[in-house]
């Protein structure tokens, strides 16, 4: 990624793999990354792509065993976070690193009330007395959105709508005013309305607080609105990387460009079935030969069954996974309006 801030988070060459009764799946492999300050990335792909594998393994989540983070570094403001103690690990997590998970309502527990999970943060990462911890998570409620936030915070979850919860969970991640928030499919089964809300809300909090953010998300749609840059997660690998205009103008990869014409369209004809892409991802515990996306891809030949795809840099910043990735990438810029001499010129200035 290219740019002139100061990179927060930079991940090398991570490996994450999952021992299971049908073999070792490798959940994550190779993925190597960066993010700057003050920036977000969104993260796509299908279910099972490893997106959110990664992020738990940055702030090494994954349950061991049957898990294990088997290679490569995640380095965070010149630390390694892979080489920390337990103990010094616990200073990031939760103040400098927040992560906003799935489901909220089994993310906080049901057991205790709402100002017992806010305040056990701030006690313990800011040293914080219990009536200050109270009314810093008063606060916090207040900035999330949750009217009555004085009567709210003696409430247990089970009290508060899905959009609430999720409202505190975003609370308790910002608690801390973190460096870096990972955000794991945070509007997961929420209406269309609250959605908007709760995406609305990270965006203006990070505005206002100068957070960095990964959005990990399905939803092309808030990857568009919400990103700086994105990257394309397939079979536990990055099939694409680019900043987010270029991604959505000019696919550089026929799984991205897929996963583009699967997006309902307005203007869809009546009748017309909706574009799916064929197939299912592979089972990662015994992937295919070659390209893993090769079996559901519409332009496969020969070499993309025996060999695997090289990761190639299309343009500044924009890398693809794909044998013909530059062929791909020429035909979305002559989609897009590209016309030859434009065209000739980019390929001049790329080299």
């Amino acid at each position: 990624m290219s740019g002139t801030a100061e990179t927060i988070i930079s991940v090398e060459k991570l490996k994450t793999y999952f021992d299971t009764e049908d073999g070792r799946v490798m959940a994550v492999d190779d993925v190597t990354f960066e993010l700057k300050k003050g920036e977000t990335l969104g993260i796509v792909g299908e279910s099972g792509s490893g997106k959110s594998v990664t992020n738990l393994s940055i702030l090494r989540l994954i349950p061991e065993p049957p898990g294990k983070i088997a290679a490569g570094k995640i380095i965070f403001d010149g630390d390694d976070l892979l080489q920390l103690s337990v103990e010094e690990l616990r200073k990031v997590r939760g103040k400098r690193i927040a992560m906003v998970f799935q489901d909220p309502m089994t993310s906080l527990n049901p057991f205790l009330k709402i100002s017992t999970q806010l305040t056990e943060v701030t006690r313990l990462h800011l040293g914080h007395t219990h009536g200050e911890a109270r009314e810093h998570a008063i606060k916090m409620l207040k900035l999330v959105g949750i009217p009555d936030a004085e009567v709210r915070i003696d409430g247990y979850p089970h009290e508060l709508s899905g959009g609430m919860r999720q409202r505190v969970m975003i609370a308790m991640a910002l608690s801390c005013d973190p460096e870096l928030l990972i955000a794991d499919e945070p509007t997961t089964a929420l209406d269309v309305t609250i959605q908007a809300q709760i995406l609305e809300l990270i965006k203006d909090l990070k505005a206002r607080m100068g957070t960095s953010v990964i959005l990990i998300t399905h939803d092309l749609g808030v990857v568009a609105g919400m990103t700086d840059h994105v990257i394309v997660m397939y079979a536990g690998k990055i099939f694409e990387r680019a900043r987010t205009a270029d991604l959505f103008s000019r696919p550089g990869n026929p799984y991205t460009r897929g996963l583009l014409r699967s997006v309902p369209d307005p203007e869809h004809e009546r009748g017309e079935p909706l574009y799916q892409i064929p197939g299912l991802p592979p089972d990662l515990a015994d992937p295919p030969p070659g390209c893993p996306f090769a079996p559901r891809c519409d332009r496969t030949e020969d070499i993309c069954r025996t060999e695997f795809p090289p990761f190639v840099e299309l343009h500044s910043g924009h890398h693809s996974l794909c044998h013909f990735a530059r062929e791909v990438w020429e035909e979305s810029l002559q989609t897009a309006g590209v016309d030859r001499r434009e065209l000739e010129d980019i390929r001049s200035v790329d080299g």
